[in-house]
């Protein structure tokens, strides 16, 4: 269901409290995934806290004076999460300007493959690497996803039939970085140090920036510092308590989250019988994406909270999550 559409059913402002508070009542409960206020053929989320209304006053404020990259670069021997079996990236030559003149896989001749030069490669990834954003389907509860959608129907040999990452529009949006390092006056957080509600109350206080309904929050640990490291970047990362999500989301109004680590939370779990929590909570119960391994550290060097978030997805289709390359432009 469309954004139009859906304003003929529920206001955006009761359509937030309403997924609030029954998420907020199925976790005081047994936990299960979220329904959307949104209809039954929602596939978004919290995405459709996105209008023209929203986009028009954010774009409106854009300085233009400078434009942060807030993606990783891709390589081999990069960080990745393998720990479940999955593939590293890769990338490897097809085609190169003297394989071509020994092969001539075009069939045109030495003379030709002397004189035109030719490149090509190819590349093999874990969808959730680099930059990438989580579509609701990548975490669920009890065999069903967010809506109620369940794998049983809805998971084929190629990928889901909803909530694919195909499915997620263009994100512009309001942003804000919350550099919890910083305002702890760290360069960055300690492994396995999980951050508090109170930590994000702290950091916001003295950034003198408020949480709004329908921001894209950030957060930096200061771990993308060692990015080059995969060793040192994998080890045991900071991450955020389901307690500090729950502020974001239900509190502070955050339409999607991100941090500059990988996995977002970390470990272990403090939830007896979940050992991935804060996925479950954001994705299966709210609806919220979630982007990981966010590059912060220019935002963070010239003290950047506020900003025009702006970034789209490979429409990677059925896909559980994809890359993507945001940008922030800061704002006046």
């Amino acid at each position: 269901m469309g954004i139009r559409a859906m304003s003929k059913i529920l206001p955006g402002v009761l359509a937030l409290s309403l997924v609030s508070a029954a998420c907020s009542a199925a976790t005081a409960q047994q936990p299960d995934v979220g329904i959307s206020p949104w209809g039954p053929k929602d596939e978004i989320g919290r995405l459709n806290l996105i209008t023209p209304e929203s986009r028009a006053a954010i774009m409106s404020r854009v300085s233009g004076e400078q434009a942060y990259d807030l993606a990783v670069d891709y390589f081999v021997g990069m960080p990745s999460w393998q720990a479940a079996g999955d593939p590293p990236y890769q990338m490897w030559m097809t085609h190169t300007p003297h394989g071509n003149v020994i092969a001539d896989p075009m069939q045109v001749g030495e003379p030709m493959n002397q004189h035109v030069s030719y490149s090509g490669s190819a590349v093999s990834m874990y969808a959730h690497m680099g930059t990438h954003i989580d579509a609701l389907n990548h975490f669920g509860l009890n065999g069903k996803i967010w809506n109620g959608f369940r794998a049983d129907q809805h998971l084929g040999d190629r990928g889901w039939n909803v909530t694919g990452a195909e499915k997620l529009p263009p994100i512009i949006a309001r942003g804000v970085m919350i550099d919890v390092a910083a305002a702890k006056g760290l360069d960055q957080l300690a492994d396995s140090y999980r951050v508090t509600r109170a930590d994000l109350k702290q950091a916001l206080a003295k950034q003198k920036v408020a949480l709004e309904k329908g921001d894209v929050v950030l957060i930096r640990t200061g771990r993308m510092r060692d990015y080059e490291n995969a060793q040192v970047y994998m080890a045991n990362p900071p991450g955020l308590s389901l307690d500090a999500a729950k502020f974001l989301v239900e509190e502070g109004g955050a339409m999607v989250v991100g941090a500059d680590n990988l996995s977002f939370e970390t470990f272990p779990s403090e939830v007896e019988g979940n050992y991935l929590p804060l996925h479950t909570y954001l994705l299966a119960m709210q609806g919220a994406p979630i982007m990981e391994l966010v590059n912060l550290e220019g935002l963070a060097r010239d003290k950047v909270y506020q900003f025009a978030f702006i970034g789209a997805s490979l429409k990677l289709r059925g896909a559980d999550a994809a890359p993507i390359r945001p940008m922030a432009l800061p704002i006046r």
